[in-house]
């Protein structure tokens, strides 16, 4: 009788998910045109993978600039993918779609990956009473991510999946990380730190797993287009992408002392790296992902030389080892409430993500990690749920 009411419960769960995938998917089919398809970032990836399945130059920017206007875009510049083709493949079903299709596929995925990071993410805290998780979906670098048809959202989907997998399945977790190399600039300081510890332990089982999968997905790619890095590295020397201000502390440097000296700009993610790999060795007989490696995280993408708001997505675990870390503290929560309350107008009125705006959002999470976590008693409880249920 038991099994027969848990199937039961099972089925009728599986019943609302569905309902509730048909629901939004019908939102969308009413509420989307031809102007939201090519006014969000999602237009590149699609017209990229289109060029590619038809054996065509996915960094053509004159073809992928009429592919978009055939749509309707109003802009007088192309969107173009910067992503490298290593994980090409991971995108390339949106090409076989038209691009309306293709979009609502697209969000309703990005929806299904904030779903399964939040239940993940409740597992690993320990399965507390509280509702916290799911302020993923009202977090503003997702909500950014959602309106812009971003990466972020599988970045944190692969985070979340390494730091739940890493003990138990480290092959998996490793692989789990193939969408992250699409962006490799925000992970570097967390790249250093993986590599020690691996080499520390003699276990390659990430790394391998990571490898492997990435192996895959660029002979995969090859294999639909076997000149493709001779044309990303044709885009990359034409884009000129080192004279365009991105909302960065590297970027906002080298503008500052001397925008043609480009060393500048990598200079914050020298020291980031730097510093993160003292600040695992120091901590190497302790270390656990579940909680020194959150502080690695935010750093690594506060030094990133490159990157939007909608990637902070993927800093929401941290974020919410943060808020689990603050416990009661009433200042924690009001300076959390006022970083937050301070990025919704970049959502709500659609700002640009190049603009200056965002360029204090990055550095904000960070300091306010390190506040909340200023306790640390409060922060070894955390760990110490966290490390038992991923054991």
């Amino acid at each position: 009788m038991p099994d027969e009411k848990n199937l039961a419960r099972k089925f009728a769960a599986a019943l609302i998910i569905a309902a509730g995938v048909c629901l939004v998917a019908g939102i969308y089919a009413f509420s989307i045109d031809s102007k939201s398809v090519t006014g969000r970032d999602f237009i590149q990836y699609w017209a990229a993978e289109r060029q590619l399945i038809q054996g065509a130059n996915p960094y053509d920017v004159g073809a992928i600039f009429g592919l978009e206007k055939a749509l309707g875009m109003e802009e007088n510049t192309p969107k173009i993918s910067m992503s490298p083709p290593v994980a090409f493949f991971f995108v390339l079903p949106l090409g076989y779609l038209g691009a309306k299709p293709a979009l609502i596929l697209w969000l309703l995925v990005m929806l299904g990956a904030t779903g399964v990071s939040t239940w993940l993410l409740w597992m690993i805290f320990g399965r507390r009473d509280t509702r916290l998780h799911l302020l993923a979906f009202a977090f503003p670098p997702t909500l950014s991510c959602l309106m812009a048809g971003q990466l972020g959202i599988f970045f944190l989907l692969g985070v979340v999946l390494f730091l739940y997998l890493h003990k138990t399945r480290p092959w998996l977790a490793g692989a789990a990380l193939l969408p992250c190399a699409l962006k490799p600039h925000l992970f570097l300081a967390c790249i250093v730190v993986l590599l020690l510890w691996s080499a520390r332990q003699r276990k390659f089982q990430v790394v391998g797993g990571f490898l492997i999968a990435l192996a895959a997905s660029c002979a995969l790619t090859l294999s639909v287009d076997r000149n493709i890095w001779t044309q990303y590295r044709q885009l990359m020397q034409s884009a000129r992408i080192m004279d365009v201000f991105l909302p960065t502390v590297g970027v906002a440097l080298r503008f500052l002392i001397d925008r043609h000296d480009k060393w500048i700009e990598f200079l914050p993610v020298a020291i980031g790296c730097a510093w993160s790999a003292w600040f695992y060795w120091t901590r190497r007989d302790r270390w656990a992902w579940t909680d020194q490696g959150m502080l690695v995280l935010l750093v690594s993408v506060a030094c990133s030389p490159y990157s939007w708001y909608s990637d902070q997505a993927l800093l929401f675990p941290a974020i919410l080892a943060g808020m689990f870390a603050a416990g009661k503290s009433l200042w924690d929560w009001i300076l959390l409430g006022l970083v937050v309350a301070a990025g919704l107008p970049g959502v709500i009125f659609s700002i640009q993500l190049p603009s200056p705006f965002y360029l204090w959002t990055a550095p904000a999470w960070l300091i306010w990690y390190l506040m909340a976590t200023r306790n640390k008693s409060g922060a070894r409880v955390v760990h110490s749920e966290m490390a038992a249920i991923t054991e």
